[in-house]
């Protein structure tokens, strides 16, 4: 395939060990795979749990084009632009690819390039943040149920009363709805909690952080503060540069958070709630994307179970890198017993 594909850096990748075979290509490989492409369209790649999916979907293929299954697979990044996304799709539909896994910068704003895959026989799984599109096969998380439990942890631990600051994800994706969606659901009934400010973190601590420090001059005493994904410990770290008290912060399984958590409970008794979906999804798009290309029945609608780490499993997570999330290894075995039967 002539699709361009952007160099990135992979930083360690928590729990993924992959076994590879090498990429031979003989002439009985290349009958059994009938020149079987699948590509990852991934609309952003700027934080830890993307460059891990990312991983996790080309060590799932390596393995696959040595066993001979799959002829070849891409990953193109779109810089968080669904504009530049729909071109990339654009171009794969040209090319007449095999298959196309998408993790979606919009909810719809995909949809009509979707429509021409589907015209062309090309099928498209999305995953994550995924798109409203009725042609494509759909790999969810539960976000909106995730926020729901965050925010009655969050209620339960301030009594009802209190100030909260919310960190969002990457405005227009699924995945930042479903957590908004999920915390406010709650957070409504209670008319003692105030949410005192809310910014984008684009599920990085660096964002967050940035975000954090500038808006908390203007801010009350804050109680609590909500993320999706790296925003915690941002705010953690903005929090201590301000010389303000650390609130109750809701993780999103990050290394960086959870190697703090650790150091903060082990000093001073710190304890709170970290949950998130699994980077090693990008081995089930993969897997369901080859699946469908098999001739196997696969339900247009799959849920992917979410990571809760709360204080009693903590320290199952220590080994997690700093870069690190999470998360899984998933295997073909696993998603024909754990998604196909959905």
């Amino acid at each position: 395939m002539n699709i361009p594909k952007k160099t990135m850096a992979f930083g360690g990748v928590f729990l993924l060990v992959a076994s590879l075979t090498a990429c031979g290509s003989s002439s009985a490989a290349s009958a059994k795979t009938k020149k079987l492409d699948i590509v990852l369209s991934n609309s952003y790649i700027g934080n830890s749990w993307r460059t891990q999916m990312v991983h996790a979907f080309e060590s799932a293929a390596q393995k696959a084009k040595g066993q001979g299954n799959i002829a070849s697979y891409e990953v193109v990044n779109a810089n968080n632009t669904a504009s530049q996304q729909i071109s990339q799709m654009d171009d794969m539909i040209l090319q007449h690819v095999s298959a196309i896994t998408i993790d979606a910068a919009s909810t719809t704003a995909l949809n009509g390039v979707i429509a021409k895959a589907h015209a062309q026989g090309i099928p498209v799984i999305s995953f994550d943040s995924v798109v409203t599109s009725p042609y494509a096969y759909k790999i969810n998380y539960n976000y909106f149920g995730v926020g729901v439990s965050e925010a009655k942890y969050v209620v339960k631990r301030l009594g009802g009363k209190g100030n909260v600051l919310l960190i969002r994800g990457v405005a227009g994706t699924s995945v930042d709805q479903g957590f908004y969606n999920g915390w406010m659901s709650v957070l409504s009934k209670y008319p003692n909690i105030k949410v005192v400010g809310s910014v984008y973190g684009n599920w990085t601590e660096t964002t967050s952080q940035s975000a954090v420090a500038t808006l908390l001059p203007s801010l009350p005493h804050v109680d609590a503060v909500f993320g999706e994904g790296g925003e915690a410990y941002g705010a953690a770290e903005a929090f201590k540069a301000a010389h303000r008290p650390i609130p109750l912060l809701i993780g999103g399984n990050r290394g960086y958070f959870i190697q703090w958590w650790i150091k903060e409970a082990k000093a001073n008794g710190y304890t709170t709630l970290s949950a998130s979906s699994t980077p090693g999804v990008g081995a089930i798009a993969f897997y369901v994307a080859l699946d469908i290309l098999k001739g196997v029945h696969v339900p247009h609608s799959m849920t992917v179970p979410a990571v809760t780490i709360t204080q009693k499993t903590l320290s199952q997570y220590s080994a997690i890198p700093l870069n690190g999330v999470a998360s899984p290894v998933y295997t073909n075995q696993w998603v024909k017993t754990h998604l196909l039967n959905q």
